[in-house]
């Protein structure tokens, strides 16, 4: 199936838009990544209007950690000495005003870009999308999903009521300036990402909804995931709706073997079941981990914010089960659960 026909199918919202959107660019891998400026360029290519605020070196598995710097100027130079130590911690690259650094984490970079960047040097103040990435390898399920910068970037924008998609590629890292065509991985991995991001935005213009309409609902954001690709199969690798749970990945601690005295992480086996159990949503659809690392998909996980109060058979009888205890006071689980409350508490 083709991207245009899932995200048709899955009614994510805009309309009347008949111009090209304004788009803000993040990441955890730094502002020189390849696989971010490839991506740029082709959304640029596009007609939009594209700004991209990134941390000035890696800034891998920070998760949605908002780090700001008390340091004004860089005290080493940046990631492939694109702006060198003593420059000021934030700033614009120096051959591209719409491509700007922070020496912060990934989400503190979505709020420099939000309240200071595009506000001040930028056409727009407030993005239509939110796009992170194509990160360095894939973030799958919910427990890598908490540890990504990638991830954290945009779960702060969604926070912020801006549509946002995260998406991670199977690639490893590169300098942009490395990118000569397209047999280069970092082209392969963006095209890919480039062939989602403009689906959202075409099967969107064709919901009939108000004009000004938010590209996704509030609250909601996406979370893509590219397998290996290559030449012969970047431009038609097909995508499917997915879930996080589901073959998911979770770590346990084990000996380090080449530092004796020390552990490390390694993916626990049997699979854990805490990560992989269904709780809401549709428990039909195919984890995203499977997708990726076994059937070669892309996966397209739809996250929201509110991932508290449950509507669950277990929901109830644990509110059930608090009320009755008197931990929790019957009237303060009506406010919490609304109108469920006299089911979950009777």
């Amino acid at each position: 199936m083709r991207v245009s026909e899932i995200l048709a199918g899955s009614a994510l919202a805009l309309a009347g838009l008949s111009t090209g959107l304004n788009i803000l660019m993040n990441n955890d891998d730094g502002f020189g990544s390849a696989n971010l400026r490839e991506l740029y360029k082709m959304l640029k290519a596009d007609g939009h209007d594209v700004f991209i605020v990134a941390p000035v070196n890696q800034q891998s598995s920070q998760g949605g950690r908002s780090v700001f710097t008390d340091e004004p100027l860089l005290v080493s130079n940046s990631i492939y000495d694109i702006v060198p130590a003593g420059s000021p911690s934030i700033g614009p690259d120096p051959n591209d005003s719409h491509i700007w650094y922070y020496n912060g984490t990934p989400a503190a970079c979505t709020f420099m870009a939000l309240d200071y960047v595009l506000p001040n040097f930028a056409n727009f103040s407030v993005p239509d999308l939110v796009v992170t990435g194509p990160n360095y390898g894939t973030n799958l399920g919910p427990f890598v999903w908490t540890l990504s910068g990638t991830a954290g970037a945009a779960y702060a924008a969604t926070g912020r009521g801006l549509p946002a998609i995260a998406i991670s590629g199977s690639n490893g890292a590169e300098p942009y300036y490395n990118v000569l065509n397209s047999s280069h991985p970092a082209y392969q991995v963006a095209s890919v990402a480039h062939r989602v991001v403009k689906g959202v935005i075409e099967s969107a213009k064709k919901m009939d909804k108000p004009k000004n309409t938010p590209l996704l609902p509030l609250g909601y954001g996406l979370n893509v995931n590219i397998p290996p690709v290559d030449l012969s199969n970047y431009t038609d690798v097909p995508v499917i709706h997915t879930r996080m749970t589901g073959s998911a990945e979770t770590n346990e601690a084990v000996p380090n073997p080449d530092k004796p005295g020390t552990f490390t992480w390694a993916n626990i086996r049997p699979l854990a079941p805490g990560v992989n159990r269904c709780v809401n949503g549709d428990c039909g659809l195919t984890g995203e981990t499977k997708a990726v690392n076994e059937l070669g998909s892309v996966s397209l996980s739809i996250y929201v914010v509110d991932y508290t109060a449950p509507n669950t058979v277990d929901s109830r009888k644990l509110v059930q089960m608090l009320a009755k205890g008197k931990v929790i006071p019957v009237d303060d689980s009506k406010a919490y659960f609304g109108e469920h409350a006299k089911r979950f508490t009777a």
